[in-house]
C-alpha cells in the first residue's frame, strides 16, 4: 500500500510538461469558446470525465461502465455540436490572431489603458439619428471573440469610428446598409456581414430578421448587439441572448461605458 501511494506522488520531468501543454492546450480551447453558450458544455463533459477517473480509481465496477460508455458516445456528440468551433480553432492556428494569443499568453502584459476606448459617444449620436429618421440598422460590438468568420461575409472597412460614417452606411439608399456593421477594438472592421439568425421561439412575433439576427450573434458570441427598428425607430440591446427593448440614447451611453470603457 505504501509503495503505490509513494509511486503515485513521484513526479517526474515529463510529468510536468505533461500538466504544462496540457494548461496551454485547456487555455486555448477556453480563448477560443470564451462568451460563448459552448464553454458550459465542454465544462459539464469535463466534470463527467473528471468523476469517471475518480469512479475508476475507487474500482466502481457499474459507474465505471456507464460513464465510460457515456465519454465514448458524449465524445462523438461534441466533435458535431462543437463542429464550427473546431474549424475555427483550425482555422485560427497560425493566423495574427493567434500568433497575439501565444504572446499574451508567455509575455503576460494586458494594460486595459493601453487599449483605445470605445468611442461611444459618436455610436450613440449615430443611433439617435438614426432613431429618429426610423433607419433600420444594426452594429455588432465584438468583445474577447474575435468574430473573424462573420467578419468574412461582409466588407472589410477597417477604419475609425465616426458618427457621420455609420449613418452614411446604414442609409437605405447605401450598398453596405443591409446587414450588420461589426466594430472591434474600437475600430469598424465590416459592414453587410450575415449574423446567425436565433432559433429561439420565444422571441415576439413583432421582431423581425434584424433583432433575430441580434440575438442570435448575442447567443453564439459574447459580443453586444445595438439594433434600430426601421418600422419604430426604437433601439435595443442584445446581450447573452437577451434583448433589452425601448433604451434611451442616455442609458445607450451609460450601457456602452460600463461595458466598454469602464
Amino acid at each position: 500500500m505504501i509503495e503505490l501511494i509513494a509511486q503515485a506522488f513521484t513526479f517526474k520531468l515529463v510529468d510536468f510538461f505533461d500538466v504544462l501543454f496540457s494548461c496551454i492546450l485547456i487555455y486555448f480551447i477556453y480563448k477560443l469558446l470564451r462568451g460563448t453558450n459552448a464553454l458550459g458544455i465542454v465544462f459539464s463533459f469535463i466534470g463527467i470525465y473528471i468523476l469517471w477517473i475518480i469512479v475508476s480509481l475507487l474500482r466502481m465496477e457499474i459507474l465505471t461502465k456507464i460513464l465510460g460508455q457515456f465519454i465514448s458516445v458524449g465524445a462523438i456528440g461534441i466533435i458535431i455540436i462543437f463542429q464550427p468551433e473546431i474549424r475555427r480553432f483550425f482555422a485560427m492556428v497560425g493566423s495574427k490572431s493567434m500568433k497575439r494569443g501565444y504572446k499574451k499568453f508567455f509575455f503576460w502584459k494586458i494594460n486595459k489603458d493601453d487599449k483605445d476606448k470605445l468611442n461611444s459617444t459618436a455610436i450613440v449620436q449615430a443611433y439617435q439619428h438614426l432613431s429618429q429618421s426610423k433607419t433600420g440598422a444594426l452594429i455588432v460590438i465584438a468583445r474577447h471573440n474575435d468574430l473573424d468568420t462573420i467578419i468574412n461575409t461582409g466588407e472589410v472597412l477597417e477604419c475609425k469610428i465616426n458618427t457621420q460614417l455609420i449613418e452614411t452606411i446604414f442609409y437605405k439608399n447605401t450598398p453596405l446598409h443591409d446587414g450588420a456593421m461589426i466594430i472591434k477594438d474600437n475600430i469598424i472592421k465590416a459592414a453587410r456581414c450575415i449574423l446567425p439568425v436565433s432559433s429561439n421561439f420565444n422571441i415576439p412575433p413583432h421582431l423581425g430578421l434584424r433583432h433575430r439576427s441580434a440575438i442570435g450573434i448575442s447567443e453564439q458570441t459574447d459580443a453586444i448587439a445595438i439594433i434600430v427598428s426601421e418600422q419604430t425607430g426604437q433601439i435595443s440591446i442584445a446581450k447573452a441572448g437577451n434583448l433589452q427593448e425601448g433604451i434611451t440614447p442616455t442609458k445607450l451611453q451609460e450601457f456602452l461605458n460600463q461595458e466598454f470603457n469602464s
